[in-house]
């Protein structure tokens, strides 16, 4: 990532035709949370419809997947199998948090 430099003469130039450089704080202020943590375990947010599930040591358990249903939004819990480097499918759920309680269950 490279950084841009402001000297005084490119910013009395940038004054004298109206625009003012400003550091671009909060940018992001409207994007929801990107962790959180439920039952002892964390949900770190990959994309709005894909949630990651570790341990507090930081060992992945799986994934919540949200997805469109008929009747609503429903939550899909995969969990992660390492020897075998694959996913399994555990179930879907009306709600995130019980997606997530599948893992502290299962």
């Amino acid at each position: 990532m490279t950084s841009t430099r402001l000297t005084s003469a490119s910013t009395a130039s940038a004054s004298r035709s109206g625009f003012e450089p400003r550091p671009a704080h909060g940018l992001y202020a409207s994007a929801g949370p990107v962790s959180e943590t439920h039952g002892g375990l964390t949900l770190v947010q990959l994309h709005d419809d894909l949630a990651r599930v570790t341990r507090p040591n930081g060992e992945v358990l799986g994934y919540v997947e949200r997805f469109m249903h008929e009747k609503g939004e429903r939550y899909r819990a995969k969990r992660f199998l390492p020897r075998q480097r694959r996913f399994v499918e555990i179930g879907e759920f009306w709600s995130r948090a019980d997606a997530t309680d599948c893992f502290r269950f299962n």
